[in-house]
């Protein structure tokens, strides 16, 4: 059997389990109630204002590719300054740019764990940690129930009962986590988990690794994230900001680049062991303009009342599901945290109801196994501070008939 005959083979089972993804290209006339470019910044006026005169009033000696690996030819002035920049907005001690949130989850998890160290993760944490924990030196690689303060403590607890290194802080445990899920859009008890790992790991050798890409922009004054919005970036260790999502440097032009927050023998260590920064050509001046426009307008609090706007649109479509769901029970469910702008609707046909809200012009997507668990499909709703309040009302005129129907048809 030859390899391409066996490719089809594994198609054809993901499209058996209506499992199999495809690329699409989105119909410019429709709504988004899918993207994750939660402020409409990739859309703004002023972001593209701010970006077009950096780019135009760049010297005309100023190279727009980076020529080469920021260990060779790729490093600048200009991306030095961009990250002394970035880490100063956050809060930082230092920062290191990385192409893309992929790249920085990899490059973190795969060199900064030490061998025989103990990574305990939460269950829902992103495919770039997993591929980062799977290259790692580090011992055992333990998972909590998402979001469980209780699964944490126990987790822990055992490492301290069974590894006497753990216990007298000779191996170091790393939490990982992320501030919002980009699935679920919860937000994760931050404090507590920081109050069980100080409770259960005196000696200090337990370390945070967040990942802030979906609170980017969206929490946080000024959009700094959850970690600055509660206060404890001291508590964490590393902390991964994309540029992906609610700041818009993606795209055709815009890569999906990420800095990495830490303390600066952390950033030399990467610079020397993260193989995803050491091998890869470095961003071009394009990209380092992406983030600094957008990181220009943040520290202004020019999108502050983007941020608002987005709020009062949660809010409002907040209270409609609210209504709705409990009148249609068995065939929806709203996971919903308070100020995130991802909505998760549970239902056990998603399919269906994705395809009737694309039909209607409406850019929702239906999320199946193995993207997630199998019984935890749902349809992943975002908001945008450019949708309008008759959007998200024509939105929800769609879900309601749908449901009618979908409940007649059962009878």
């Amino acid at each position: 059997m030859s390899l391409v005959h066996s490719f089809r083979q594994a198609l054809q089972k993901r499209e058996l389990k209506s499992a199999r993804r495809r690329l699409t290209i989105p119909n410019p006339s429709s709504i988004d109630f899918s993207s994750n470019d939660f402020l409409s910044l990739s859309t703004s006026p002023v972001y593209r204002a701010k970006l077009l005169h950096i780019l135009n009033n760049a010297p005309p000696s100023q190279p727009l590719a980076s020529g080469g690996s920021r260990l060779l030819d790729g490093n600048s002035a200009y991306a030095e300054e961009l990250e002394k920049f970035v880490a100063e907005f956050h809060n930082a001690p230092t920062g290191l740019l990385f192409n893309s949130g992929f790249d920085a989850n990899v490059g973190v998890l795969s060199s900064v764990p030490q061998p025989g160290d103990v990574i305990v993760y939460d269950e829902l944490i992103h495919a770039s940690a997993h591929e980062g924990m799977r290259l790692s030196r580090a011992g055992p690689r333990v998972s909590f129930k998402h979001s469980c303060v209780e699964s944490l403590r126990e987790i822990l607890l055992k490492q301290v009962e069974n590894d006497s290194l753990v216990r007298d802080g000779r191996r170091n445990v790393f939490i990982v986590i992320e501030s919002i899920y980009s699935m679920e859009g919860d937000v994760a008890p931050i404090k507590e988990f920081v109050r069980v790992a100080e409770d259960i790991l005196p000696k200090g050798n337990g370390y945070f690794i967040i990942d802030e890409a979906h609170a980017t922009g969206v929490f946080g004054p000024r959009g700094t994230g959850l970690v600055q919005e509660l206060g404890v970036e001291e508590k964490m260790f590393i902390r991964v900001h994309t540029f992906g999502k609610a700041l818009a440097c993606h795209g055709a032009l815009m890569m999906y680049q990420a800095v990495v927050l830490c303390c600066p023998d952390t950033r030399d260590y990467l610079i020397n062991y993260a193989r995803s920064l050491i091998y890869t050509t470095a961003l071009g001046f394009p990209f380092l303009a992406a983030i600094r426009a957008v990181y220009e307008l943040l520290s202004a609090g020019e999108t502050e009342p983007f941020q608002h706007t987005l709020q009062q649109l949660i809010l409002h479509l907040h209270s409609q599901l609210m209504e709705i769901a409990p009148l249609n029970p068995g065939l929806l469910e709203i996971d919903h945290f308070p100020g995130s702008p991802i909505f998760s609707l549970r239902t056990p046909i998603p399919r269906q109801l994705a395809d009737v809200c694309q039909r209607k012009g409406f850019v929702v997507r239906k999320i199946m196994p193995p993207t997630v668990p199998a019984g935890k499909e749902r349809v992943r709703v975002c908001l945008h501070a450019g949708n309008t309040l008759d959007e998200i009302d024509g939105w929800v005129r769609t879900l309601q008939s749908w449901l009618e129907a979908t409940q007649i048809s059962l009878l």
